[in-house]
């Protein structure tokens, strides 16, 4: 059966025009975890690569490095400080390829959304979907790497319980801020920018470093970046050094969320409707 077959099916117009507001977006959800289905060994690889750079850098560079202070005076092995931006980064990775280059193959060449715009689901329960199905993927890369992380003992506060619904915010932050900029991008050329973007901020947002041995100046560019907040989060709730900063890094990622659903609707509405 075909892409738009598949949503037609899932998203009969019967039941559809039985939703309000964004509720038709479940049919997009539930569409891609039908692809998936067939394709589960791709979906379940991305667990993968947070870990190796775990094991690589956190456990083999730690013997070298030792002890890393964190903001608050605490003191903790380097394997459990990079373990939480590694965490941090499998939500953002995890979110940021749906959110790219499967929207970018279905929006100018699979001509799914063409489909779906023959149902009562509109321009904004696609951005919501699409949105939830990156979101939910970032969170299932980010839920396994939490358990490796339980399993190798390096969560060492009962904050951490609080970890699972901030790596839901990760995911939700990078997803649309994805989507969003890919409504802007008109050819596999302009991927080259996600990896300008994501790969400096993978390496460079206080993910193997400590933000204190910077340069000043760079300590406020790098505060700039999502990833920092998304990990700075992390390391706080799953080292126990919570403070009101935390909350700081909520509102950020939030806000960016948030702003990016938006702009993708917006942006929706504008490709697909005229």
């Amino acid at each position: 059966m075909t892409n738009q077959g598949l949503l037609l099916r899932v998203a009969p117009p019967g039941v559809g025009r039985r939703l309000l507001g964004t509720g038709g977006a479940r049919y997009l959800v539930e569409r891609n975890i039908k692809v998936y289905r067939n394709g589960w060994l791709v979906l379940v690889s991305g667990i993968f690569e947070p870990i190796f750079y775990l094991l690589s850098v956190g456990v083999g560079v730690a013997q070298l490095v030792g002890d890393v202070q964190l903001p608050g005076g605490k003191l903790v092995s380097y394997t459990v400080f990079v373990a939480p931006a590694m965490l941090a980064a499998s939500a953002m990775n995890g979110a940021i390829y749906d959110a790219t280059f499967n929207l970018f193959f279905k929006l100018k060449y699979n001509k799914l959304y063409d489909a779906v715009l023959a149902t009562p689901v509109t321009p904004v329960d696609v951005a919501v979907g699409e949105i939830g199905w990156a979101l939910m993927r970032g969170s299932f890369y980010s839920t396994a790497f939490l358990v490796v992380m339980l399993v190798m003992g390096l969560v060492a506060s009962w904050w951490a319980v609080l970890a699972l619904p901030a790596v839901v915010l990760v995911g939700f932050a990078f997803a649309a801020m994805g989507t969003a900029a890919t409504t802007y991008m008109k050819s596999w050329q302009d991927f080259e920018y996600v990896t300008l973007v994501t790969l400096p901020m993978f390496l460079f947002s206080a993910t193997f470093y400590p933000l204190s041995t910077y340069p000043e100046a760079l300590q406020w560019v790098i505060r700039l970046s999502p990833l920092y907040h998304a990990a700075a989060l992390l390391r706080e709730l799953t080292t126990g050094a919570v403070t009101a900063a935390s909350l700081v890094h909520v509102l950020v990622l939030a806000v960016l969320g948030l702003v990016g659903v938006l702009v993708t609707g917006r942006r929706l509405e504008k490709l697909l409707l005229t």
